[in-house]
């Protein structure tokens, strides 16, 4: 094998993993259950990740790379902040119950146990606040939102979004999508002196 197609097959495997902790949970994937999905043997599996534990740590590691992927691709955008606000707070919610909320979930819980994930997951948490609180310090100095404290905004914001999105992602009919993107709004703009009709 090749090295890029060893990549190229590491990259499924990898996708593939993520598919099947998303659908079983961190505790209930077996290599065996990736090995299945993917098409390939188990000891192809345990050739690019030695153990469970790495393989599941390698996961959740991918997965988070793919949202930063697409939290950067606003934040590095030429669009001014407000509008940057708006596809922050779009990517922040959950699309549906098989999202990668079920996987965030999963690792919060696993990473009071396991600091591998603990790692991953403080890294996502910390560049979401810090992406945010970037974007509305951008806002504030072209006089576009009105906020003292755009770091701690950023956390209070992020906060109520992780509450939402667990209930959301979690219980079903608990609340709605569209009461989860109202209250975020309504949050959002007491945070920054908007209307909440201006983050729709």
């Amino acid at each position: 094998m090749t090295r890029r197609a060893a990549e190229i097959r590491l990259d499924a495997l990898l996708r593939t993993a993520c598919d099947v902790i998303g659908q079983r949970g961190l505790a209930n994937t077996r290599t065996a259950d990736v090995a299945q999905a993917a098409g390939v043997s188990q000891a192809l599996v345990f050739y690019h990740f030695a153990t469970k534990e790495r393989l599941l740590a390698q996961a959740f590691a991918y997965a988070v790379e793919q949202d930063l992927a697409r939290l950067d691709a606003v934040t590095r955008s030429n669009a001014p902040p407000l509008t940057k606000l708006r596809r922050i707070l779009r990517l922040y919610t959950p699309a549906g119950r098989a999202t990668s909320w079920s996987m965030w979930i999963d690792g919060w819980a696993e990473s009071l146990r396991t600091p591998e994930l603990e790692k991953v997951s403080r890294k996502l948490d910390l560049r979401w606040r810090q992406d945010l609180a970037t974007v509305i310090s951008d806002g504030v100095r072209e006089g576009i939102f009105v906020c003292t404290d755009p770091a701690g905004a950023a956390w209070r914001i992020s906060a109520v979004m992780d509450g939402l999105a667990v209930q959301l992602a979690v219980h079903e009919r608990v609340i709605s999508r569209r009461q989860f993107a109202e209250w975020v709004r309504l949050v959002t703009a007491r945070e920054l002196g908007l209307d909440p009709a201006q983050l729709e």
